[in-house]
Formats: structure tokens, C-alpha cells, sequence
């Protein structure tokens, strides 16, 4: 099939929620993507922060075809081994002590509000029911979720949303002290902001925030859907910090492509669950759990979160190099690890085209930041290709 023929047919029988790139991909290998007529691109989205071990790889293909033939789903029914064993490994990597297991990182960030609310109402005994996020925010598509999104556009034409949200200034620490109240629940925070521009919050807003949240007695929450197992440089966001969340989340690398997320909460905060009050279909079904147990296992054994962040650090030096070379175009290099962004000074629409023309596969967000989340296993020498690409093209 060719790409006009597949882009018609897409049309033709899919709904038309993506605004898709130019492009239709055939196959996937470690780091490089290939289009229809064999193109090789070098893969610096890695889906959307998903395809942490790169494409393809050997020791997961062999993890799906073992548990395939063993047993891929009975339902949460069934006490299962696959899920014991993954939520153990998880928990050894961070300090909360319970996991629910969904499919999305909208349904790990849905877990945690449901179980705030719940929380306040059950076990601390207060008609508690607010969340506050920050502007600039992302949290999801279903409806509390995007109403939790501290971007309006994205509840355009959704109304009436849902009860119980607020969004108060990014960085502000004042603003949220004002904003929680007797009705707040918890405050839902990203480390940093992905879809909203790769945007880092200070050590002492989160460190304030924390506290904040201690002494008002609300719930500190934490989404690491996007930043979570080893992309900042830690294998939690959170940790780099010190912080402890009484719940967080994560989704997107949590099986390496295959459909799964989670929700964290300490002990005290789990209480807020009970048999019954929150469930799902497919959330640790054998076959996930065992490729996601094993995604843990590669992280670890090859420092992932070291890796990172070298990696990473050696990204924004060639980056600022840019930055000095062109300041009138670019205008700011940010990120923690191999979560990063330049942001140019004028739309970025025509550069990110140029740069998929060359082979190079990244976000455009807020219509000027380039975002990058490559797999962890990027090598230096396809971001120093990337560099050389993005100078000529500046130049031009």
C-alpha cells in the first residue's frame, strides 16, 4: 500500500481525533524508525516518551512469546503471580507501598483523584473533594482528567466538566497556598510539564509545595506519566528531590509500547480503596505484567536513570552551543535528562518539517518547542547528527 493510498483509507474508516504527521511508519529497530519506502529516521519522540528500550527489543519479544504461551489474561477475578511480582519490583524503586494497575496514564491519574476523594471521605472523614492542578498542565482525555488539564483548550466544547477542579499559576507557591481550602482533596503536580513545553518546576517550589500539602493536610500527588522510570536522570521524577508523594502515577514506558499504566500510594493513602470501589478490565493482565516486569529488570540492571542523564546533559551542551550560535533563534534550552526542549524564538512548524525531511523524528508543542524524548538507549552520536542537522537548517 502506498502512503496516499493508507492516508485515504485512514480518512475513510478512522475518526479524525490526530492531526498525523506526514508520515506512515513500517517498522521499528532499537532507535531508528522506517517509513513505507524504507526510509530510515532517527527516532527522538520514541512515542510519545513509551519506547524507553527502543524498538523491537530481542529480550522483550522473547518475554511475549513465554507468557503468551503460558497465559495472557484471566481478569483481576484471580490473584496472579505475574502482577505480585511486578508490583514488588515496582514498589522497591520508590516509597509508596501499594499499586493499582490500569491501562493508561488517563486512567492511572482518573485512580488517583477517584482514591483522594475517596480517601478524605472514608478514612479522614471530610467532605474533601477539590483537586488543584497547575496552568500549563496535562493529566489526560477522559473527562476528569482533561478537566484536571490546566489547559483550557483541551475542555473546549466538553461542557459541562465535571465538579471539583481548579488550576492556579505555574511556579506560584503563594497562589496555591490561596487556592486550597477546606474542599481540597489534593494537588496534582507534574515535576515537569511534558506536553506544556518541557517545563521544569524549581527545587523550591516542590520542596514548599510539599510541605505546603503537609501542613494543610491535603494529599501531595505526583503524575509521572510522562517523566517516570529513568527519563530525568532518576527512575522516578520525584526522587530528585527527595519528595514523597502520597500518590503518583505512571503509564507510558511502564511496558515498553504495550498498553499499561499505574497508580502509587503509600500505605495510609490505599486505605482510601477498598474491594469494590475502583476497578478495571485489562490492568495487569498476565501477558502486560510479565513484559512490564522485565522492562524494570533491563532499567536496573543497565543504570537506565545513569544513563539518562549523562546523555542528557551531553544533549544540552550540544544544544547551547546552538543556542550561542543563533541566539535571535533560539531561545531557551531546558529539560532534566532526555526529557528535553529548545524553544525557538518564532514558529517552529517549518523547522520541525525540515528536520522529519532529514531523518530526524521529534514533538513540535506550544507551536515553537521542539521536544525530544528519545529512547534511553540513544546514542550521542544520533543527537550530535541531530545537532549538525538543526545548524544547517538555522543557518538557512
Amino acid at each position: 500500500m502506498t502512503f496516499d493510498e493508507l492516508k485515504e483509507k485512514d480518512s475513510q474508516y478512522i475518526c479524525s481525533t490526530y492531526g498525523r504527521y506526514p508520515l506512515a511508519i513500517s517498522r521499528g529497530e532499537g532507535c531508528r524508525l522506517y517509513d513505507l519506502d524504507g526510509k530510515e529516521y532517527i527516532d527522538l519522540l520514541a512515542g510519545i516518551a513509551v519506547v524507553n528500550l527502543g524498538h523491537s527489543r530481542p529480550e522483550l519479544l522473547e518475554t511475549i512469546n513465554e507468557q503468551y504461551k503460558k497465559l495472557v489474561h484471566v481478569s483481576n477475578l484471580f490473584y496472579q503471580e505475574e502482577g505480585v511480582a511486578l508490583a514488588e519490583k515496582l514498589t522497591a524503586t520508590c516509597g509508596a507501598d501499594k499499586v493499582f494497575f490500569c491501562n493508561s496514564g488517563a486512567e492511572a491519574n482518573e485512580a488517583a483523584i477517584k482514591l483522594a476523594r475517596r480517601y478524605m471521605r472514608t478514612v479522614a472523614e471530610r467532605d474533601a473533594y477539590e483537586i488543584i492542578t497547575l496552568e500549563g498542565s496535562f493529566h489526560g482525555r477522559t473527562m476528569a482528567t482533561m478537566t484536571a488539564t490546566g489547559q483550557a483548550h483541551f475542555s473546549k466544547h466538553y461542557q459541562p466538566l465535571p465538579r471539583g477542579f481548579k488550576s492556579v499559576p505555574f511556579g506560584d507557591l503563594e497562589a496555591m497556598a490561596n487556592a486550597i481550602g477546606p474542599q481540597t482533596a489534593g494537588v496534582l503536580i507534574e515535576v515537569i510539564q511534558g506536553e506544556g513545553g518541557i517545563r521544569p518546576l524549581s527545587e523550591e517550589y516542590l520542596l514548599g509545595l510539599e510541605q505546603l500539602c503537609l501542613e494543610r493536610d491535603v494529599l501531595f500527588m505526583i503524575d509521572e506519566v510522562q517523566t517516570g522510570m529513568c527519563r530525568t536522570g532518576k527512575f522516578w521524577a520525584h526522587q530528585e528531590f527527595g519528595l514523597a508523594p502520597d500518590i503518583f502515577t505512571t503509564a507510558k514506558p511502564l511496558a515498553n509500547g504495550l498498553p499499561m499504566g499505574a497508580m502509587f500510594a503509600t500505605i495510609e493513602a490505599a486505605q482510601g480503596f477498598e474491594p469494590g470501589s475502583h476497578a478495571t478490565t485489562f490492568g495487569a493482565g498476565a501477558l502486560m505484567a510479565a513484559v512490564a516486569s522485565k522492562v524494570v529488570d533491563i532499567m536496573l540492571e543497565d543504570d537506565l536513570a545513569a544513563r539518562a542523564a549523562e546523555v542528557g546533559d551531553y544533549a544540552q551542551s550540544l544544544f547551547r552551543g546552538l543556542q550561542d550560535k543563533y541566539p535571535s533563534k533560539i531561545a531557551e534550552v531546558r529539560g532534566r535528562g532526555l526529557m528535553l526542549a529548545i524553544e525557538l524564538t518564532h514558529d517552529g512548524a517549518d523547522i520541525w518539517k525540515a528536520l522529519l525531511d532529514k531523518g530526524f523524528i521529534l514533538n513540535l508543542t506550544k507551536g515553537n518547542v521542539l521536544r525530544m524524548l528519545p529512547p534511553l538507549v540513544i546514542e550521542k552520536r544520533d543527537l550530535e547528527l541531530f545537532a549538525l542537522a538543526l545548524d544547517g537548517i538555522l543557518a538557512s
